[in-house]
């Protein structure tokens, strides 16, 4: 008799990367010589936009009432205002075409579970890139769907591989998450990548979740989204296709937990009655400071240069390697990705984190984030050549 109380679904879940990366070091201690660098978390640690703290008390009373899920108006305004601004998107709607998120991680997350039919008669495919963020696994499989892997390596540039994908694997496939740039590995999907997923989601009846985090953090020209890919090709209404971005990068405000969700008002009407159930509305003072956050763009080109500098930095010290397009993560090869991070935190008090930790498994045994760290330069430039000082200096 099956266990009324037993979770299949989570039992599936390995620990998340960093409850594993804090196994790992259960039975290390930091250099106590040197000041400790956590690399590992992809956490901004730079100044706070000046505004935020006069707009906080300004609009403190909201944190009585309830918010509405969708996001108010100035809210929705501001972000419709970026989005068009950013993308060149003349023919968004506010009311029908965007959603608040809690972060992105919570909307990436609950996705799934809007486009996802755990019942249907084979189970769905979510295809991801491998590496990834965590979290689209997470959400594939708790959704009741099958994780497909698109392996990212090297040779390809580290794009997500879309050649070896059969007719049959598309025809089961729910919806495909694309992350760009990407973390881990700063890949950034051009137009024609875009342009070739739509035709593919056309023809095999699938939707496109495109992760764009990190659109404001690149080396060299600004990313083109998928919004702004579909609005070229005709597709104003955005159909199949859901864009999601937040604060926490381009604003460094992680701790604010705000973000939007973009594109085809069907889906986000699906998305809509979920999150109504699942109450992932933002404190009303917080939607007032995020307003401020996506109207300003002072602070983003000065936490660019930061950015910039900092890889520049880094790469000057440790010399060539992959530099990514996009993002604040530098993704390195190792012999062994796990004792290279032990040999990091204890030799150099250093926090980065595994590849492998980012990766999974496929169908031939093979993680694609094997062999990789990856460290995120959040501190400054002055810190990023530290860092690459100390890690050039590990003996496995």
């Amino acid at each position: 008799m099956m266990d009324k109380h037993a979770q299949p679904l989570l039992n599936h879940l390995g620990a998340y990367p960093f409850e594993r990366l804090k196994k790992l070091f259960r039975h290390s201690t930091p250099n106590p010589e040197l000041l400790h660098i956590d690399a590992g978390a992809g956490e901004p640690r730079l100044p706070l936009p000046s505004f935020v703290q006069d707009t906080l008390n300004e609009h403190i009373q909201g944190f009585s009432k309830y918010p509405p899920t969708r996001g108010n108006a100035d809210l929705q305004r501001a972000i419709a205002a970026w989005l068009k601004r950013r993308f060149h998107l003349p023919h968004l709607d506010m009311r029908t075409q965007i959603l608040t998120a809690n972060g992105t991680r919570e909307a990436l997350f609950a996705i799934a579970h809007a486009l996802v039919n755990p019942e249907a008669e084979q189970k769905p495919y979510v295809m991801m890139p491998n590496p990834m963020y965590q979290i689209y696994y997470g959400a594939a499989i708790t959704a009741g769907a099958e994780a497909y892997l698109l392996p990212c390596l090297v040779d390809g540039g580290f794009e997500p591989c879309l050649d070896d994908v059969d007719a049959k694997t598309w025809e089961r496939t729910a919806f495909i998450y694309v992350c760009s740039p990407s973390n881990p590995t700063g890949w950034i999907a051009g137009h024609d990548y875009y342009a070739r997923l739509l035709e593919l989601a056309d023809q095999y009846d699938f939707y496109i979740v495109a992760d764009e985090c990190y659109s404001e953090i690149y080396s060299d020209t600004p990313p083109v989204g998928l919004l702004e890919v579909a609005q070229g090709l005709g597709r104003t209404d955005f159909s199949r296709c859901l864009v999601m971005n937040s604060l926490s990068k381009r604003s460094a405000l992680p701790g604010l937990r705000s973000g939007l969700i973009a594109g085809d008002a069907k889906l986000i009407a699906r998305f809509a009655k979920l999150r109504s159930y699942t109450g992932a509305g933002t404190p009303l003072p917080l939607q007032a400071v995020a307003a401020k956050a996506w109207a300003d763009e002072g602070h983003v080109a000065e936490h660019l240069e930061v950015y910039r500098n900092s890889l520049r930095a880094f790469f000057d010290v440790w010399g060539k390697a992959h530099e990514p397009a996009g993002s604040f993560f530098v993704w390195l090869p190792v012999e062994d990705d796990e004792a290279f991070a032990i040999a990091a935190y204890e030799q150099q008090a250093v926090t980065i984190l595994p590849g492998s930790y980012l990766g999974a498994e496929d169908a031939q045994a093979c993680n694609a984030g094997s062999g990789y760290i990856r460290a995120a330069l959040v501190d400054g430039e002055d810190k990023a050549a530290e860092l690459a000082v100390r890690l050039k200096k590990v003996k496995v």
